[in-house]
């Protein structure tokens, strides 16, 4: 499902993780298909447009006029009664004149310039009005440096024994990988997330965990709880990311991808374990997993696989949130009051489902005590992925071999298929089955059934990115987006 990027759901996009990142990407086209279906739902190009500041520009010297004779320089000068020649004296009383005006009206503007050398050129903002502060206005600067490109792919440190409740609790490390510069967790298009997810195998009893992702050495805003977990609990840890690729390390045992092809946003320690175990207790009767509902519209209400709602990259991020302070510190949501901060979210379609589209359809989502906020129901990826494996109807949507997350440079891998498939306990593809043209075919048709039937419920929606008017617009927009992005083919 996203800081431009999604605020509360919006992911960044790549095409293969694995490649190499060169800039932002450019937007394709509406999908033909989708367009000729969706009719006047369709927006076509959907293009960000940043806001541009109107500058006058004009070349003058910084003396403020034409260069001076030597024999005007040797008058000025001139001190005493002496008078100075007619054409002189007329310069003069014209500088006296002119030059206040200058200062009155010009001298904010000039302050605000960036000066060139060789000519001497200089750029003039346009009736620039300077920021009031607390002691007044804030004097313009003469020169801004050149913005610094915010580098997409981060480093997250996983602390030892992160299965344990002291691992839990340890904060999490971001840090910024390679040359591209460093990684900061209170920067929303850097964030990363980790969500935890326990089984009590003895009473089939779950719980949720939101350990805490802070600056590589830096602490955190506030003490971090420290859960109590039950004798024996299975926990796994996901990870969702804000960037574009994320890489783990510390942490025998975590995956984040095959090597030197990592998925890119998504990550996950103990999965598989954790997923049996559940699954066990679900066949045991230990665990009893709710059922979906049904919604206003009347329809079984979505999973994060229903083809209705997944886009080109489905089952990823997390609903975990974190609360960021002025000084950019971070701290677990809930577990204080701290002034003067900011919610930051993962762009995720586990997000988008219960925070926007349930909501939207009257549905509940399935939830469990969280032990970071006082035993609160909150929701997670791995409940999600439990509700859609046990209830969601055919055609169910599994991770696709066009996903671009298990991209293997550029193509379709069987193996990273499987590793991605095995952390949000799906089986693994069927040959001639799970097909990327069954996916695709499946993704239009659905998804488009699913905007015109609740069209009227999602318009009344709020939309999870400022870009769009409201729910339905955002969906419909996602959803073009998504048969682009898995190249799905023109009919």
């Amino acid at each position: 499902m996203g800081p431009r990027r999604e605020p509360n759901v919006r992911k960044r996009k790549r095409s293969d993780p694995s490649a190499p990142t060169s800039g932002t990407q450019r937007e394709e086209k509406g999908h033909p298909h989708l367009t000729a279906e969706l009719g006047n739902f369709s927006h076509g190009d959907h293009t960000v447009i940043r806001p541009l500041s109107v500058l006058a520009s004009r070349s003058v010297r910084p003396e403020g006029g034409e260069k001076r004779t030597r024999q005007e320089n040797s008058l000025l000068r001139k001190t005493g009664r002496h008078r100075a020649p007619k054409p002189a004296r007329n310069l003069l009383i014209g500088t006296l004149l002119v030059v206040p005006l200058l200062v009155v009206f010009g001298f904010a503007s000039f302050g605000s310039g960036s000066q060139r050398g060789g000519g001497q050129t200089l750029t003039v903002a346009a009736q620039a009005v300077p920021a009031r502060t607390p002691y007044g206005h804030r004097p313009h600067k003469r020169e801004q440096p050149p913005p610094q490109a915010v580098n997409p792919n981060c480093t997250l440190s996983v602390p030892a024994n992160p299965l344990t409740a002291q691992g839990l609790a340890t904060p999490y490390e971001l840090s910024g990988t390679g040359d591209g510069g460093p990684c900061h967790e209170a920067d929303a298009a850097q964030s990363a997330f980790v969500e935890a997810t326990i089984l009590d195998p003895a009473t089939g009893k779950l719980s949720v965990y939101r350990p805490l992702v802070v600056d590589r050495g830096r602490r955190p805003a506030a003490p971090t709880i420290v859960p109590t977990l039950p004798p024996n609990a299975v926990v796994g840890v996901w990870f969702g990311f804000n960037g574009d690729v994320l890489t783990l390390t510390g942490a025998p045992g975590c995956v984040n991808g095959l090597p030197g092809s990592p998925f890119g946003q998504f990550g996950y320690c103990n999965a598989p374990a954790f997923f049996a175990a559940a699954n066990a207790a679900i066949e045991n009767k230990r665990l009893t997993v709710p059922d979906i509902g049904t919604g206003k519209d009347g329809q079984p209400c979505p999973t994060v696989r229903d083809f209705g709602l997944v886009d080109q990259d489905q089952s990823d991020n997390v609903t975990a949130t974190y609360l960021a302070t002025r000084d950019g510190r971070t701290a677990q949501a809930g577990t204080v009051r701290l002034p003067g901060t900011t919610t930051l979210t993962n762009g995720s379609d586990n997000g988008l489902l219960v925070n926007f589209v349930d909501p939207a359809l009257g549905c509940t989502p399935f939830t469990a005590p969280d032990l970071t906020n006082h035993g609160k129901p909150a929701t997670s990826l791995a409940l999600n992925e439990l509700q859609a494996a046990a209830h969601q109807a055919q055609p169910v949507a599994l991770v696709p071999p066009n996903d671009p997350m298990t991209l293997a440079d550029g193509k379709p891998s069987v193996p990273k298929v499987n590793l991605y498939r095995a952390g949000v306990n799906q089986p693994p593809p069927v040959a001639g089955l799970d097909t990327a043209n069954a996916y695709c075919t499946n993704l239009a048709s659905i998804g488009n059934r699913r905007l015109a039937t609740d069209r009227a419920l999602f318009q009344q929606a709020p939309s999870p990115d400022a870009g769009a008017a409201n729910l339905f617009d955002f969906l419909t927009q996602r959803l073009q987006n998504s048969v682009q992005l898995l190249n799905c083919p023109t009919p």
